[in-house]
């Protein structure tokens, strides 16, 4: 009985090693495409994410005026961006239930239209759930033409039900370039 060659030997192990990196490469592809759902999922189940709805809520109907409640606004611009953005109030004291309406400035400070959208996050990530927003311009992009300005509304409500030792939320949003033919740019 004859041995196998060294070159048969050889391709043998090229096809392995070549059937193995392909294996590794598809795997590793479809692990960075579940890792954005995988993460969602364990955020909502965990309640650390820090998101907030992205749909109107209904405005509360129970007003605790036995707490209080800080709320921090704050805003940030992703690089590229080119506009000012800012909280017209940078922190209130509230009532959880209680409705409360701020505006936020924004102003294109380009020389052509350009449109925004901001994305919210409350810290702490626990504290999210129970921060609703009944009307937000976060909701929505916001179109600018150039040098104009806008006041954005921000109408919420901190639930009654938020846990007793959390008395600080802070709202941020962050400002991305919402152009159709804009590349997206992250942190």
């Amino acid at each position: 009985m004859s041995k196998p060659s060294e070159s048969s030997r050889e391709t043998n192990n090229t096809r392995r090693s070549t059937w193995s990196l392909v294996v590794m490469a598809v795997a590793m592809f479809g692990f960075a495409f579940a890792l954005v759902p995988l993460y969602d999922v364990f955020c909502d189940i965990t309640g650390i994410n820090g998101k907030t709805a992205d749909t109107p809520a209904v405005s509360s109907m129970k007003v605790d005026t036995h707490r209080q409640v800080t709320v921090e606004f704050v805003a940030y611009i992703n690089p590229g961006m080119e506009w000012t953005f800012e909280p017209e109030v940078r922190r209130m004291v509230v009532h959880p239930g209680e409705t409360q309406t701020i505006n936020y400035a924004a102003r294109n400070l380009t020389r052509q239209a350009s449109i925004g959208q901001a994305v919210p996050s409350v810290t702490p990530g626990l504290g999210a759930q129970y921060f609703n927003k009944i009307e937000c311009f976060c909701f929505n992009r916001q179109p600018l033409e150039a040098g104009e300005s806008a006041q954005l509304p921000l109408i919420f409500y901190v639930d009654p039900e938020l846990p007793e030792d959390i008395n600080t939320l802070t709202l941020a949003y962050t400002l991305y370039n919402a152009q159709p033919t804009a590349t997206a740019q992250t942190q």
